[in-house]
């Protein structure tokens, strides 16, 4: 049987190297969620982006009134 001496480093490495693995994992999973998070801002935009374009008037269309080219009342 090895004297508890040798098994200490050992041990205490092993101990180490599961810390660090559990903490790999942690931050996986939360850049894994901040991707996520992000993916749905992203389909969110493009949704709106989409309905902006549906509201702008098509090419050629006739142009808008420009409400800078008129008079003021008073001239």
């Amino acid at each position: 049987m090895p004297a508890m001496d040798e098994e200490d480093p050992v041990l205490r490495r092993l101990d180490t190297l599961e810390l660090k693995a559990f903490d790999a994992e942690d931050l996986l999973d939360q850049l894994n969620m901040t991707v996520y998070r992000q993916q749905q801002q992203i389909d969110n935009l493009l949704q709106q982006l989409a309905l902006l374009r549906e509201r702008l008037p098509e090419p050629g269309a006739a142009p808008g009134r420009n409400l800078l080219d008129e008079l003021p009342p008073h001239y």
